[in-house]
């Protein structure tokens, strides 16, 4: 069985990135076996959010490559020189692309490593191997996305590389739901509304960017539903991207971030928090705000911002989907039916200790050192990385395009590092 020296599970932008880097590394003359696998089908960057008008919440030169390498061909100037579109658009005179452009930037990157990805594969788990009481491969176990019977495809491996992004936060009380196609995640948005067409009522749940995002394009579509935009919060606020605050997405602010002690990490989340969560852009409060005041002109009310409004209970029949909302302001309960439900909820980033978890006897907590390296007892011997599972230790950059393109320079430089002496082990163990 070929012994890859990496294997990387996901190929989202974050792999796609580590590709670019170890392309450079590869052309420096460094040798790395490397192969990547991800469960969808094709490349897909969060396919049912790419809305008509949304765009980029970072800047175009925060891409693949730049921040690291910007005279890399990968860069998203490069890009639109490759399509023909780079006149075009410096006459924007914009920093934010269309969330459909990036996409397909992303996409064409990914093309150029076709041949390093297995798409249609779902890593399942990985398990250690053992010889003389230490661990010195990985056996990386998949198969076909969806086909939970299916068989199974084993490989082997020196380093791993777990880029899996975030699994859908679904409120407990939407958990026994999971199966109804009225409610649903956001991450399904336009599939799912399409599926539910007919929906004249509406709820939104949440506060953030996809939570506006999603209330105004339901406000546009042809159909006029009524929609209720529901949040804990007494209001929506913006995202505070100002020069200063917008430091703590510098990469060097990693090095500050991780020398700190775990309660002045803990103190700098909480202070930066709405850089990145529940806090759309500023133009889209604006159209929001808009469009509530056009309702009190007209003396309408087809939509309902219902501001510090908590969920009290969920039930679904074949009337609709009945939601008890105790209502802060007030302090009263309401129960209102609904047609459909989108939950603009968030995600949460622990599955990555899923697929590890045959290793947790040597994994532990599953800590990170500044190299994203998982920190492992001196019998446990293949390297792990991770890519955006590491908030808490390395800032809220962790998790966002930001520091991508220098975190996976990071990353390549520590695999390539660790590869001599894991030959050395593999080859001893054959």
């Amino acid at each position: 069985m070929l012994i890859h020296d990496l294997i990387g599970i996901g190929f989202g932008p974050s792999n796609v990135a580590l590709a670019i880097a170890l392309d450079e590394q590869r052309q420096a003359g460094a040798k790395i076996n490397a192969q990547f696998i991800e469960r969808q089908h094709g490349f897909h960057w969060h396919p049912n959010m790419l809305l008509d008008h949304s765009h980029m919440q970072i800047s175009f030169l925060k891409d693949l490559v730049t921040m690291r390498n910007p005279a890399s061909p990968f860069t998203f100037v490069n890009y639109l020189h490759q399509k023909g579109r780079l006149h075009d658009f410096i006459n924007l005179k914009t920093f934010f692309p269309s969330r459909h452009e990036f996409s397909d930037y992303f996409a064409w990157a990914a093309a150029q490593f076709d041949d390093l990805c297995v798409y249609g594969e779902e890593v399942f788990e990985v398990l250690p191997e053992q010889r003389d009481g230490a661990v010195t491969m990985l056996r990386v176990r998949s198969r076909t996305t969806g086909a939970a019977d299916g068989p199974v495809r084993e490989r082997l491996t020196r380093s791993l590389v777990v880029s899996v992004g975030g699994t859908v936060n679904v409120p407990e009380a939407f958990l026994p739901f999971k199966d109804d196609r009225r409610i649903f995640h956001s991450h399904s948005y336009l599939q799912s509304i399409a599926a539910n067409a007919d929906a004249r009522n509406i709820a939104v749940i949440g506060a953030g960017q996809s939570a506006a995002e999603i209330f105004m394009d339901l406000h546009g579509r042809p159909n006029a539903p009524r929609v209720d935009l529901v949040m804990r919060a007494r209001a929506i606020k913006p995202a505070d991207d100002s020069p200063f605050v917008n430091e703590v997405f510098n990469p060097d602010f990693v090095d500050h971030m991780f020398s700190r002690s775990p309660s002045e990490r803990s103190d700098m989340l909480r202070e930066f928090r709405h850089t990145n969560y529940a806090c759309p852009d500023m133009d889209l409060i604006q159209q929001i705000y808009k469009v509530f005041y056009e309702q009190k002109v007209a003396d309408s009310e087809r939509h309902r911002f219902l501001r510090r409004h908590e969920i009290r209970s969920v039930r679904a029949d074949a009337d609709g989907i009945q939601l008890t909302l105790h209502d802060n302001n007030h302090q009263r309960t309401v129960t209102n039916r609904y047609d459909a439900v989108v939950l603009a909820t968030g995600y949460q980033r622990a599955h990555h200790k899923t697929v590890l978890a045959p290793l947790a006897r040597w994994l532990g907590e599953v800590e990170t050192d500044r190299d994203y390296r998982v920190r492992t007892p001196a019998d446990f011997h293949p390297a792990i990385f991770l890519q955006g599972a590491s908030e808490a230790s390395h800032g809220l950059s962790d998790t966002l395009l930001s520091v991508t393109a220098v975190r996976t320079g990071e990353i390549g430089r520590a695999l390539l590092a660790a590869q001599p002496a894991q030959r050395r082990e593999a080859a001893g163990a054959l």
